[in-house]
């Protein structure tokens, strides 16, 4: 019996690529942060570019706490969603198309979340991963990581619960 003959590589990074750019630039807080999204396979890396207005304290200069407990929450939250839709991206049962108009699938909504600030942030690119611990129907916890230079020197961290979104279907 002949297996059924593959989806071209590209054809599924570039509906992968799609999937991400719709669930992120959906969400005009983050796109006002400047967030962008790395991805490798099914690995993400958040990328928080540097500006000016990410200052708190220009004395140090060091990013604003408000600003990293952002990038490290919004890190936590797609990273969370692009592991629970990852499944349905792959078998092609979620159309980029309707991503790209606006029909966003819902996101989870934050419980609690808990910033451990390491080091005052430098002046320059931040980057974050997400760790999924525990994703169920309806309640995840998920961990974050924040560096800059060095990933084994991470400048904040944090743990969050989220209330999962109901799954239709």
């Amino acid at each position: 019996m002949a297996r059924p003959r593959p989806e071209p590589v590209q054809v599924v990074k570039q509906r992968r690529d799609a999937a991400l750019n719709a669930l992120v630039h959906g969400v005009p807080y983050i796109r006002f942060l400047g967030i962008e999204f790395d991805r490798r396979g099914d690995e993400l890396t958040s990328v928080m570019p540097f500006a000016d207005r990410l200052i708190g304290n220009p004395i140090l200069p060091a990013l604003h706490g408000g600003a990293t407990a952002a990038f490290l929450e919004v890190t936590a939250i797609i990273g969370l969603s692009w592991s629970m839709l990852w499944d349905q991206i792959e078998s092609g049962a979620l159309n980029p198309d309707d991503l790209a108009q606006g029909k966003l699938p819902r996101l989870p909504k934050t419980i609690d979340f808990t910033v451990d600030y390491l080091r005052s942030g430098l002046p320059r690119d931040a980057y974050a991963r997400a760790h999924v611990a525990r994703s169920g129907r309806r309640y995840a916890s998920v961990h974050v990581e924040a560096w800059q230079d060095n990933r084994a020197r991470p400048f904040a961290q944090a743990s969050g619960h989220f209330l999962m979104p109901r799954r239709d279907g």
